[in-house]
């Protein structure tokens, strides 16, 4: 028999909170809301299966301390990190650690609801992994070495003026590059390109 698979919703904020625990129920969605990382980490022992869905900034202990105790407890359950506009650096940390996608606010409904069903049905899906590894490799391929710079500038977090600067062009260009390598790797956010790039292992620990 499976255990029951259950989404633990953890933010600080009430709303948003619960405006995550409503959308999940309405699509059928077990669900349980924690208003705190310290809070849930009581529970953690207990929980076998199911998704985390966990909010980065957080008082106490935030969302990549969360992950850390994740990790280092051995519990194979499956996190989604929601992050505010320009958390991006820290979205990249959270990926490093272990969380299977980040998503930023304000978040489609639908892209939220795709993220945590692909979670949930973490351990089935090897050979679909696989086969998505060598779709990157693929498209990664086809990218130009201008395209390959900039997208690896993206990926640790940089801004365009900053890649600009890198490689002495200007940031327009660096957008038209950028709107170029997303076309080219079907990435339709920021986040894509990032799970993307730790798929392919061209992004890990050592920050490149």
């Amino acid at each position: 028999m499976q255990p029951e698979q259950i989404v633990y919703v953890i933010d600080d904020d009430d709303a948003v909170r619960q405006s995550l625990e409503f959308m999940l129920k309405t699509a059928g969605i077990q669900v349980c809301g924690f208003e705190s990382a310290k809070v849930f980490l009581e529970k953690l022992s207990q929980i076998k299966s199911g998704c985390i869905i966990t909010d980065v900034r957080m008082p106490e202990i935030t969302g990549i301390d969360l992950l850390r105790h994740v990790k280092e407890s051995g519990t194979d359950v499956p996190v989604i990190v929601i992050t505010g506009h320009g958390d991006v650096s820290l979205a990249v940390e959270a990926m490093k650690l272990g969380a299977v996608d980040f998503i930023e606010k304000p978040f489609n409904d639908d892209l939220l609801l795709s993220s945590v069903r692909s979670a949930l049905n973490k351990g089935t899906d090897t050979a679909r992994r696989m086969a998505a590894v060598s779709d990157i490799h693929d498209k990664l391929a086809g990218l130009s070495n201008r395209e390959r710079q900039v997208l690896d500038g993206l990926v640790v977090g940089k801004a365009n003026k900053a890649i600009a600067f890198d490689l002495g062009i200007s940031p327009r260009t660096v957008e038209i590059y950028r709107a170029n390598l997303m076309t080219k790797m079907a990435a339709n956010s920021l986040s894509d390109l990032v799970r993307m790039a730790i798929m392919a292992g061209i992004l890990n620990s050592s920050g490149r």
